[in-house]
């Protein structure tokens, strides 16, 4: 008995260490956006997964912390979140569309100094954006109660990547089975019609040599 209480937590870091290889890690990000024009990140995310993400922007040599506008839509163009004139914000969202997910930010017009902005991008999607403090406050659990809640969180998210990977595969092979199906009849009639011609030729010169009486 005592030898597997020694055990379970070797498992359970075990079992750690692999969902943490397998399952996305959120994603902080520095971006430098120009004083004009827009600069975008996107993620391909599948449906009904949260998405949680921080911004704020960084400034050290103006008086004043320019401002920047926000702008996240779906892989549909849909409009998920969008603000003017913030120094730092939230957006949280569960996708209804799988693809890719686009979050796009600028400068407002009201920036002096015209110097690049830095913006730090806290991108978390999934098990990471889950906030397991809250989780373990109300189901009053902590501990090894709580890092299994986090590996059964871990393991239900790697399913549901499987199962996505699955049909994009399944449909990305319908979409190749299908063109290999048009490139056949293309090359089928390309021939026929070459065939045809090369009738139609031999026909026209046989019909000229006749009357010219050289055959």
């Amino acid at each position: 008995m005592a030898r597997r209480g020694m055990m379970l937590p070797s498992l359970l870091l075990l079992l750690t260490f692999l969902a943490m290889d397998l399952v996305p890690p959120s994603h902080a990000i520095w971006l430098n956006l120009p004083s004009s024009g827009t600069k975008c990140v996107s993620e391909e995310i599948q449906s009904n997964v949260v998405v949680l993400a921080d911004y704020v922007v960084i400034s050290e040599n103006y008086t004043h912390s320019p401002t920047i506008s926000v702008k996240v839509t779906s892989p549909y163009g849909n409009n998920l979140h969008q603000k003017e004139k913030q120094t730092s914000g939230q957006f949280a969202f569960t996708t209804a569309e799988g693809g890719n997910h686009l979050a796009c930010f600028w400068i407002d017009g009201n920036h002096e100094g015209g110097g690049d902005v830095s913006l730090n991008l806290d991108w978390r999607t999934g098990i990471s954006a889950k906030d397991w403090e809250s989780v373990a406050r109300k189901e009053k659990i902590e501990g090894v109660e709580l890092e299994l809640r986090k590996l059964e969180g871990a393991v239900e998210a790697i399913h549901e990547n499987l199962l996505y990977l699955k049909s994009r595969e399944a449909d990305m092979r319908m979409v190749s089975e299908k063109t290999n199906g048009r490139v056949a009849w293309f090359s089928i009639m390309s021939l026929g019609v070459c065939i045809l011609a090369s009738a139609l030729q031999l026909w026209y010169l046989k019909r000229f040599f006749q009357k010219k009486k050289l055959i």
